[in-house]
């Protein structure tokens, strides 16, 4: 299987989580010490809508440094459980971590193992962590995915506490809109547990286990969309409260009370956003929760995801100001500065005070002063002399024998005023890039018209176009001037401040120019920009194409999704 360049790489699924089907969500989790990599012994017990079939397979008798394909040598087993294990590795071939999960090849789940992987792989979405090889080798079966170091689990972050509200915001947002993705493809996770959310460094929440996790487990569902459904609201009322929404503890979170049914967040702790509480409680399957609601319970993903949507979005809190610490000015006595303090009992020294010293009053003071005098009044004396015998000439000049007065003399023809520069028409305007990005769109950019625009598609986890390959030199748009002008600046309408954009001009000899590497001339250097861009050269570049080339978008809303474009480009140069 190809593999795929991601912009990141990822933990290994430290899977022995409890399993988050219909009501299986309230059973005590069959769960692995993420912490030292051991994993409980013990089956699961069978859960209503959920399946799961014993493995007869022993697990394979792998170690460390062993290489699989002669490319993945591991190097630490993070989970041993019920005929799989897996692993931390590395990548030998592309030197990179990455995560493997190992079965036998004729362990009864092996098959579904494959199929879930590659179904996996297929989907290709960046909000998932990736798999990069599925393989059956010999005895063996393993998946290979991303590993990311940079990532924490949900369930570290929520040791700590529960989430802001702009943090749980996110959270729901973003999963429940990639799980509506993934079930539109006919793929479920089934087992969404706080240890199968990632954060990256950046902010973003990426889901690792998508169908893998289940199919290692055996783990199916009459009901996959109410499911996954379920367990999203689990994630986000655990976010809220810091405590799981069924009676028993699971992943170092405390259960709810017994015998008091599910109570609604803000009843389980003070000071929970009344929007996701109930948002939370909408997706949990419970029929008392929402019985007496008049909002209708969410049984699909992507019916949560529009009821996040329909939300008044939650701005993330103000960064805290810490004042600087206050000025101690320090004071030396004078004369005691650098002084051995006095010893216990000696006898006390006071300083006293100095004053200032008198102005210097020497010889070669009062000669520098006459110097400077004298200076000055010689150069006043020369300027007056300059200025008599200017004024001298002009009565001369203007009182010859014909009484004729002279002609000032004419400029120099060769000086000639520079021309004013104008807009130059534009020939075509074309959207740059591997893969163009709504290339009908790209005249939009230089119609003369402010209220139309080209705007790129939205893209996650990442300003600079998601990190994915198509786009690895950016976009932007390129606009031909039909033949070879000299440009003195460039001005740009960008859609929304916060670009990351340069403009580039192709060599005079240039007949077409496409790639970045066709456009050597720097009009303007790469830079932030606001809602106009404003590029002059030091001095004008001839040229027949330029591209106006964004290298970053700005963030769309609150953030976690990047969106740009242009909506008006115009050219100044020369007049003829």
């Amino acid at each position: 299987m190809a593999e795929r360049s991601t912009a990141a790489v990822d933990v290994a699924d430290n899977s022995g989580e409890q399993p988050l089907v219909a009501d299986a969500a309230k059973a005590t989790a069959d769960g692995v010490d993420t912490q030292n990599g051991r994993a409980a012994d013990g089956p699961m017990p069978d859960k209503d809508g959920e399946r799961r079939t014993a493995a007869s397979a022993a697990v394979p008798e792998l170690h460390s440094g062993h290489k699989l394909a002669r490319r993945y040598r591991l190097e630490e087993c993070v989970t041993r459980l019920d005929g799989f294990s897996s692993w931390r590795a590395v990548d030998e071939k592309l030197r990179r971590a990455v995560g493997v999960h190992v079965l036998p090849a004729d362990h009864p789940r092996a098959r579904a193992v494959l199929a879930a992987a590659r179904s996996s792989a297929l989907l290709g979405d960046p909000r998932f962590v990736q798999v990069l090889d599925a393989v059956e080798d010999n005895d063996l079966v393993y998946v290979v995915h991303e590993w990311l170091p940079d990532a924490t689990e949900l369930t570290a972050l929520l040791a700590s506490g529960p989430l802001e509200p702009h943090d749980a915001y996110q959270l729901v947002s973003q999963v429940s809109q990639a799980m509506a993705a993934a079930h539109r493809e006919g793929l479920s996770h089934l087992r969404l547990t706080p240890s199968a959310i990632l954060r990256t460094s950046t902010g973003q929440y990426r889901i690792r286990g998508l169908a893998v996790n289940a199919a290692l487990r055996g783990i199916t569902s009459d009901t996959p969309q109410r499911a996954d459904t379920e367990a999203i609201g689990a994630l986000l009322y655990a976010a809220l409260t810091q405590r799981w929404p069924y009676e028993t503890d699971a992943y170092g979170l405390s259960g709810l009370p017994k015998g008091v049914g599910l109570l609604p967040p803000d009843q389980v702790r003070a000071g929970v956003h009344r929007g996701l509480g109930e948002l939370a409680m909408r997706a949990l399957a419970n029929d008392g929760a929402t019985a007496s609601r008049q909002e209708p319970a969410c049984t699909t993903p992507e019916e949560l995801a529009k009821a996040v949507a329909a939300m008044p979005r939650i701005r993330p809190p103000e960064p805290a100001f810490t004042p600087p610490p206050e000025y101690q000015q320090t004071t030396y006595q004078q004369g005691s500065y650098g002084r051995p303090p006095t010893r216990p009992g000696g006898p006390v020294t006071h300083s006293i005070p100095m004053p200032p010293p008198p102005p210097l009053q020497s010889r070669t003071g009062r000669a520098l002063k006459w110097g400077v005098a004298a200076l000055l009044i010689a150069a006043l004396g020369l300027g007056s002399w300059q200025l008599a015998d200017t004024l001298l000439d002009r009565v001369k000049g203007n009182s010859g024998s014909n009484g004729s007065t002279t002609q000032p003399a004419k400029p120099d023809e060769d000086q000639k005023p520079p021309k004013e520069s104008k807009q130059l028409p534009i020939s075509s305007a074309t959207v740059f890039g591997k893969e163009p990005i709504k290339a009908e769109d790209g005249a939009k950019a230089a119609d003369g018209n402010p209220n139309t625009a080209w705007v790129t598609k939205m893209f996650l986890f990442s300003s600079n176009f998601g990190n994915l390959d198509s786009y690895d030199d950016g976009s932007g748009i390129i606009v031909d001037l039909g033949s070879v002008r000299e440009v003195t600046s460039v001005e740009a309408d960008m859609h929304g401040a916060g670009h990351k954009v340069e403009v580039r001009a192709a060599a005079p000899e240039a007949t077409s120019a496409r790639g970045i590497s066709d456009f050597p001339q720097e009009v303007s250097k790469l830079q932030v920009a606001g809602k106009k861009l404003e590029a002059k050269p030091g001095t004008p570049v001839k040229t027949r194409y330029l591209v106006v080339h964004i290298t970053n978008l700005p963030a769309e809303g609150g953030g976690g999704s990047w969106r740009g474009g242009i909506s008006e480009i115009k050219v100044f140069g020369p007049g003829d």
